[in-house]
């Protein structure tokens, strides 16, 4: 047996030993926190090191350097375990290190930053340097404290990110690799096809549906841009629509799914730990936004496809509802399976674990997805669960040495103060601050490891400023994930525009265009929680009637279009409508409705004499 084949089954078993490692404390519970976080990075980084090779060489075999991370992984993470009894004897910061500690503990830093680095890239890593940077030579703090609380405690790299990595994250991607190897991206894209592909611009519509279901379950943008995006852009620019609008839309479709429920990205999970709130309730508080952001997409790709003439797909070429839900909408059940455990009150790795449990058995249910399930398909899955897990523990580990930094120097009190000091008791001059940050730092990072050094950072101050927690939680998150579509860097249009061959920057500007009310949302929901459904019934009733009202006036308007092609001053004034609609408010909804009003009987007449002249 060659050595490539060794290799590859070693990584084989420990991806699957992982995933089953994993599955198993799910339903057992959790070990002490140093076995069991220990354990999910000892195998993250022992897979990293094995399968993304440090130096560039024609084979993807690791090398000598490869093999002494791998041993040295082994070494100082069982150093810990060997050790736990002194971990919890001593006293932190109190206590001296010993020779070892410190040895260990420089070496075990090293090792994630440069397993991140292998990974996600440079971006992260440096980030966790200047941190550590600042602590030691801005701060004063000592050297043996920074590998303390890294090393020693689990308030840095083995802190609260790691722990949702390993017991959230983990599971409910190995969810998402199950479900997609089930046959469930065919029921997605037929069912998306049935309901919308014979509609106005119906391709671009069914990317909104198809992207949306698939993004919520695998909380990747990039990904979701890569799995639908091979079928969605073609079929969309087959119809006329030019490539930038055609992978505008994948991209914009594909980033919501991070703040869609029921799974969202693995941002929301850390989100839950933070707010000291289940899941569900986090679940619960992004729902109305995320259905505001999809509304907004859907509206704006309807006016855009009038506005060029943009037909559907004829019928005859497209599949039956009743059909597909026949013959694959059982496919339907673990997902469901998983709504249903969370609403009941268990805790999110167990109603994962029972979606999990579940997508075999649903499958062998009808004729039609057995054949998809086999002994090397779970196999698979199980492999691909751990593997993509990867980045998310290295992001998560590598965030808790910025985490740890900013505990250690009270950097977070100061920014804090820094900001309060910008706003000067003025909300908006602190949430503009906040934005262009989550924009800044997603553009570098993964969502997770941004969300988090905002939370340490800015999240204070606006909860000092009086945002409710979970909007100024929400607010961060939101820009974290929009930094997939806003050039310069902007990952899900990189990836969509690899698709549609078209141009970077076109494609990045369309993008900003059409998810515009991902930017606008989170300033209404920090002023007023009633869109995260906080408050009475009534005030969310009627904040999201006129939010859903606005959101389609603020598509109508960018995109030139509402009841008929639109003028500029018609597009000015549903533009402000829009505003005055979005933002909770008796008195601003009376005004946007004014507003509306005056350029729907404008749009109104302007058609009968469209008419007029045709018949004439």
């Amino acid at each position: 047996m060659s050595f490539e084949r060794i290799l590859k089954m070693g990584v084989l078993v420990l991806a699957v030993g992982m995933s089953v490692y994993h599955l198993t404390v799910a339903y057992l519970g959790p070990p002490e926190a140093f076995f069991f976080r220990g354990a999910h990075l000892l195998l993250a980084l022992v897979l990293t090191f094995l399968i993304h090779p440090g130096l560039r060489r024609r084979s993807a075999r690791p090398g000598l350097l490869d093999y002494l991370f791998v041993i040295l992984t082994l070494v100082t993470i069982g150093y810990l375990w060997l050790n736990v009894g002194y971990l919890y004897d001593r006293f932190v910061y109190v206590d001296d290190l010993r020779t070892m500690d410190l040895i260990f503990g420089t070496i075990f830093i090293i090792l994630v930053l440069e397993a991140t680095r292998r990974v996600i890239g440079l971006a992260l890593p440096i980030t966790a340097l200047f941190f550590v940077a600042y602590a030691l030579f801005i701060a004063r703090v000592r050297p043996e404290s920074v590998i303390e609380i890294n090393y020693l405690t689990t308030e840095g790299i083995f802190g609260i990110p790691l722990n949702v990595s390993a017991t959230f994250v983990i599971l409910f991607i190995l969810f998402g690799a199950f479900v997609e190897r089930s046959g469930t991206g065919k029921l997605f894209m037929d069912f998306a096809l049935s309901l919308t592909g014979h509609a106005v611009g119906g391709p671009a519509k069914v990317a909104i549906i198809t992207s949306g279901m698939f993004g919520t379950i695998s909380g990747s943008a990039v990904a979701n841009v890569m799995t639908t995006g091979t079928f969605t852009i073609p079929l969309m620019m087959r119809l006329g629509y030019r490539p930038a609008f055609a992978g505008t839309v994948e991209a914009v479709a594909s980033t919501g799914g991070q703040i869609l429920p029921p799974i969202m990205g693995a941002a929301a999970f850390v989100m839950a730990e933070f707010l000291g709130v289940s899941y569900l309730a986090v679940a619960g508080y992004a729902l109305l936004p995320a259905l505001l952001y999809y509304s907004a997409v859907y509206a704006a790709v309807h006016f855009e496809a009038k506005r060029t003439g943009m037909m559907g797909l004829p019928r005859e070429e497209l599949p039956k509802l009743g059909a597909v839900l026949k013959e694959r909408g059982h496919l339907f059940i673990p997902l469901l399976i998983i709504i249903g455990v969370l609403i009941a009150g268990y805790s999110a790795p167990y109603a994962a674990l029972l979606g999990i449990a579940s997508v075999v058995p649903v499958a062998m249910l009808r004729k039609s997805t057995r054949p998809e399930i086999t002994v090397k398909m779970i196999i698979s899955s199980l492999e691909a669960g751990a593997l993509n897990t990867l980045s998310i523990a290295m992001a998560c580990a590598c965030a808790g040495i910025v985490i740890g930094s900013i505990a250690q120097t009270g950097l977070g009190l100061s920014f804090t103060g820094i900001v309060l000091n910008v706003a000067q008791e003025n909300l908006i001059p602190a949430l503009m601050l906040t934005m262009i940050a989550g924009i800044i730092l997603g553009m570098g990072l993964p969502t997770t490891p941004a969300y988090i050094i905002q939370v340490a950072l800015l999240v204070p101050a606006l909860i000092k400023l009086g945002i409710v927690p979970a909007a100024a939680h929400l607010f961060v998150f939101y820009f974290a994930i929009l930094s997939c579509i806003t050039p310069p860097v902007a990952l899900a249009v990189y990836a969509a525009t690899g698709i549609s061959r078209s141009a970077l920057w076109e494609t990045g500007w369309a993008a900003v265009k059409l998810g515009a009310t991902g930017y606008i949302v989170p300033f209404m929901f920090a002023f007023s929680p009633s869109l995260l459904m906080i408050g009475s019934w009534t005030r969310v009733g009627l904040a999201v009637v006129t939010a859903l009202i606005g959101v389609i006036c603020l598509a109508g308007s960018l995109h030139r279009y509402f009841l008929n092609h639109m003028v500029l001053w018609e597009r000015v004034v549903l533009f402000a409508a829009a505003f005055a609609l979005i933002k909770p408010g008796l008195m601003t909804d009376l005004v946007g409705l004014g507003l509306l009003l005056v350029v729907l009987v404008s749009q109104y007449f302007g058609k009968m004499r469209k008419k007029k002249r045709e018949t004439a």
